[in-house]
């Protein structure tokens, strides 16, 4: 039995072989009838193998497409797993980076800004000249003496100082101008002037004033210039609020010799801020003024109404009005 199956296999392999060599024959013959039907009969060539070229496109063209969407898939699942990562690593530096905030920039106190007088728009006589018809020279006048000029009619003559001068209006305030941001300096140089045995023009007083701090930059002087030139010259400072302020007192005050510092506001005198001195009255009890910016409006009387109206609201360093005296 066992060697009639050895049998069997052996027959197995021979039939499998000569089926394999007939199959190889049979394409070889194939292949030569093509070949030989190719240039005898091109038309029954392109005819018998036609099925066999749309087999072979049809193949091509699924392999073609296999492939395409296997590298747009591919790119796909790249670029997912990119997006995936990028998304990791800010969730990551979310969680453990700082953040980085803009701080707003650092702005003065409210008190100090209050403290601060604008003059840059100078209450000058092209912005704001005296009412017309309004100078008396027969109340006031400006007479030269000395080389100075002084402001008479008052309870005392006033030396006179106009910070927009050619002498002095160019002269540094700090790094301003004394011509434009002035006021402060100029009116301390009259009253130290005109109060004390000292004269100090304000060329001077500005390098002074500046090398005090009472200097602001771009918007003139600190409200505590007034008292603190009145204290470094020995004159009497004394800060009287408005609502404490009676015109009895005030005319008391200018008709034995003393001065006052006024802080003014938008009015007859400024567009901003603006020192002036009141210097003193007329016979029918109008003010006289000394105006750092104006001779004109330093010829002019002004009712006591109107000062107190245009006075500064401000109430930092004993503003807006000081009384000022001479040494004691």
């Amino acid at each position: 039995m066992r060697q009639a199956m050895e049998k069997n296999r052996v027959l197995h392999k021979r039939r499998k072989w000569v089926a394999g060599i007939l199959a190889l024959a049979a394409v070889c013959i194939g292949a030569a009838e093509l070949v030989v039907c190719r240039y005898a009969d091109p038309a029954l060539y392109w005819q018998v193998t036609a099925p066999a070229r749309a087999c072979a496109r049809a193949a091509a063209d699924t392999g073609r497409a296999a492939m395409t969407a296997a590298a747009e898939a591919a790119h796909a699942a790249a670029a997912s797993a990119a997006q995936a990562a990028a998304g990791a690593q800010q969730a990551f530096l979310d969680a453990v980076a700082p953040i980085e905030v803009t701080m707003p920039k650092k702005t003065a106190s409210r008190a100090a800004a209050a403290k601060v007088i604008d003059e840059s728009q100078l209450a000058g006589p092209s912005s704001l000249p005296a009412p017309q018809g309004m100078v008396d020279e027969t109340v006031s006048r400006l007479e030269g003496l000395e080389g100075l000029e002084l402001l008479t009619g008052g309870g005392i003559d006033v030396v006179y100082y106009n910070q927009t001068d050619e002498a002095w209006s160019s002269a540094p305030y700090g790094s301003d101008r004394l011509g434009g941001y002035g006021c402060g300096p100029t009116a301390m140089s009259m009253a130290v002037s005109s109060l004390t045995d000292e004269q100090i023009d304000p060329a001077a007083m500005a390098r002074e004033c500046a090398g005090a701090g009472y200097w602001c930059h771009g918007s003139g002087s600190y409200l505590s210039i007034v008292q603190g030139i009145a204290a470094s010259h020995g004159l009497e400072c004394r800060a009287v609020p408005p609502e404490q302020l009676t015109e009895e007192a005030l005319q008391l005050h200018l008709s034995t010799g003393g001065l006052a510092v006024a802080l003014m506001t938008r009015g007859h005198f400024t567009r901003s801020g603006h020192f002036i001195i009141l210097r003193g009255l007329t016979l029918s009890g109008d003010i006289l003024v000394a105006d750092p910016a104006s001779r004109e409006r330093s010829l002019t009387p002004w009712s006591y109404s109107l000062i107190v109206s245009e006075l500064s609201p401000s109430r930092h360093d004993g503003a807006p009005l000081w009384l000022l005296s001479r040494p004691t």
